[in-house]
């Protein structure tokens, strides 16, 4: 079963993806930048852009009926190697347990003023069901 997860970004109006796509027990998590969905604002800050794209993740994630824990999979893309890392005490307090396989790329984002995008994969786990008396 094929399920879209919308953020409400205009983004993804404009452009026509998903945040999210559910398909099966697997969730694909668009790339995500460090965009206040609210206020439509992002932070000059390459850590406060990584930390919102987290947060924006995990909504998008809790949306799909999943959870960070769940990511066994992500894509990093920042446009400036020196933003790298500085990102590192971030994703460690976010993911440090959690370890997923990631790759990191070097490449342009679609503004100046976005410093990293991040995509997840996350696969969905059966949870504990108390079998009916």
């Amino acid at each position: 079963m094929r399920r879209l997860i919308s953020s409400g970004s205009r983004f993804e109006r404009e452009i026509g993806y998903s945040r999210a796509v559910v398909d099966g027990d697997l969730v694909f998590v668009s790339g995500t930048t460090g965009y206040d969905y609210d206020t439509m604002t992002i932070s000059d800050d390459v850590q406060v852009q990584c930390e919102r794209a987290l947060k924006n993740i995990a909504a998008a994630l809790a949306q799909a009926g999943a959870s960070l824990e769940d990511v066994v999979r992500l894509m990093f893309i920042v446009p400036d190697r020196a933003d790298w890392e500085p990102c590192w005490p971030v994703l460690r307090l976010y993911l440090g347990e959690i370890r997923p396989a990631s790759t990191l790329i070097h490449a342009g984002l679609q503004t100046p003023e976005m410093k990293i995008e991040i995509e997840a994969t996350a696969r969905l786990r059966p949870r504990f069901r108390t079998p009916a008396p």
